[in-house]
């Protein structure tokens, strides 16, 4: 964190009217840092950034690129792609920790970034496991139902999900235990409802 105790968020986007849109949001509660693609991203980053924002989408360096450099430079940073690139198969295998499709609303945006905040103070398993179900819940809101079923790479990532909350459920303190499952929960009900929507911005378009 900052010398003022502010976690920093660093935002990743090609687009200027988005990344000073997101400052407007985050900007009160936040040390935010801005790039315009990859290169001056790596520029950005150090042990003082907690949560990237990234693009999945841009010119010269993409936004799996920069998310490889992201976990060796910066491995406790928790990194959420926002990005117009509607989630295939292959995000499984990725490791960022959420996934959010534009266009992106206020609330959904600083939700976003609280959770992955507040994973800080969970361990391995449990970080893993909020990882899964939000690659799980991205998954499940773009992907037609016989497509999933069809899915080995689907049907891993359940049976995985599945293997954690067993392990997880018998290691876990009571008090700890409750208030991982409801950020879970969230997660999960933010998909029962439909996730994305409006941005308030006219410009809601952007990779």
């Amino acid at each position: 964190m900052t010398e003022d105790d502010k976690p920093t968020v660093l935002v990743v986007e090609d687009e200027r009217a988005l990344i000073e849109l997101y400052v407007r949001w985050l900007e009160d509660d936040y040390d935010v840092r801005t790039a315009e693609g990859g290169e001056e991203a790596i520029e950005e980053m150090d042990e003082d950034v907690d949560v990237v924002l990234l693009d999945r989408l841009m010119p010269g360096m993409s936004g799996d690129e920069v998310l490889e450099v992201t976990q060796d430079r910066i491995p406790d940073a928790k990194v959420a792609m926002v990005t117009a690139v509607e989630p295939d198969f292959d995000v499984i295998k990725m490791g960022f920790d959420d996934y959010l499709t534009k266009p992106v609303e206020r609330e959904e945006l600083l939700r976003t970034v609280e959770r992955l905040l507040g994973r800080s103070q969970f361990a391995g398993l449990e970080q893993e496991l909020y990882a899964l179900v939000s690659k799980q819940a991205a998954l499940l809101s773009t992907k037609p139902e016989e497509e999933l079923a069809k899915s080995d790479e689907f049907a891993e990532l359940e049976d995985r999900i599945a293997e954690l909350r067993s392990d997880i459920g018998t290691t876990l303190p009571d008090i700890e235990g409750d208030e991982f499952v409801a950020m879970v929960r969230d997660i999960e009900a933010e998909d029962e409802d439909g996730g994305g929507g409006a941005a308030d911005t006219a410009n809601d378009g952007g990779d």
